[in-house]
Parts: structure tokens; sequence; C-alpha cells
């Protein structure tokens, strides 16, 4: 006996497997190797790769974590750092990279730190599908570290807001 799928069964399944590709999420170990000015991976060697979850729970306070590693998002305004106003750089709570300069920082009334561009090579990209439309995730270009995601609704002079979780930057004054 012959089995040939309906019109209505053909339909449903392709629609299930494009709802699935749309919302599965990425990971922090499968970030594009290149960072968000397109060059290659200068720290695809780097110490802070190698690390497994274990090392990194050891390391990072269980929100830091959870946002790091697991792409969390922490509760808007519940971050020390939504009010930080002192000249300095804000680093990545994972691997200390220097990410964002404070005179890039501003208010954007979303209650996450958010700023108009981050330090030339500290950050990589990648597209998110988690949600029903597609955003832009943006990572430690070092460890890989989930910071938050890239907006264009911004100040100039970029028209960009990176909207950062505190839990995953630590701040140091100049």
């Amino acid at each position: 006996m012959r089995h040939f799928l309906s019109r209505r069964a053909l339909l449903l399944s392709g629609g299930a497997a494009l709802g699935l590709a749309a919302c599965s999420g990425n990971t922090a170990s499968s970030a594009a190797e290149t960072d968000n000015a397109g060059n290659a991976d200068k720290y695809a060697d780097s110490k802070w790769r190698k690390l497994t979850e274990a090392e990194w729970r050891e390391r990072l306070s269980e929100p830091a974590f959870n946002v790091l590693r697991r792409e969390d998002t922490e509760r808007a305004f519940t971050s020390p750092l939504n009010k930080e106003t002192a000249k300095g750089t804000y680093h990545c709570a994972g691997c200390d990279l220097p990410l964002f300069s404070s005179d890039t920082k501003f208010d954007s009334g979303t209650g996450w730190p958010s700023f108009w561009d981050a330090l030339p090579g500290a950050l990589g990209t990648r597209p998110d599908r988690k949600l029903i439309y597609v955003r832009t995730e943006y990572h430690c270009a070092r460890c890989l570290g989930h910071q938050g995601h890239v907006f264009e609704d911004g100040p100039a002079p970029t028209g960009l807001r990176y909207c950062n979780n505190g839990v995953a930057l630590t701040f140091k004054p100049a």
C-alpha cells in the first residue's frame, strides 16, 4: 500500500520545522568566530574559552553565571551600575576584558546599563532568534560571555544602544 502525505500534513510539518528553527537558541560556545568588525577571532585560543561549566560556576555568582553562560536576563532596574556616573571602564565580569568606556554610557530608561559604542574588538555579535523577531545578541569577544543585545534606537553619533546586563559587568573607576 502506498502512503502519500496530504497537503495539510506537509504544510503542518513544514510550519513546525520553521517554528522550531525560529525558536532555537544559541549558546555562548557556538558564537561566530569573528568580532563585530568581521575580523578573525584573536581570542580563539584563550584560556577563558577552555574553562568548564564547573570552573565558571566557581568564578561567578549565580546571577552572573546565568547571564554570562546561560544567556539569561537580569530584572530591569536592579543593577547598581544603572546609576554609576563616575569616569572609568566597564569590564566583562567573566574574564575582565574592557568592553565599554564610561564616556559612551547613557540613561536609556530601559533599566539596564546602556552604551552607544563599545571599545574596539571587545565584542562579538550574532543573531538571536529566541523571540518572534530576530535581535542582535552581543558577547565578550574573549570569553564569549553573553552581555546583552544591541538595538538601533540609541543616541548620536552611532544610533546604537548596547543594552547590557549589569551582573555581566564590573566597573573600574579611572
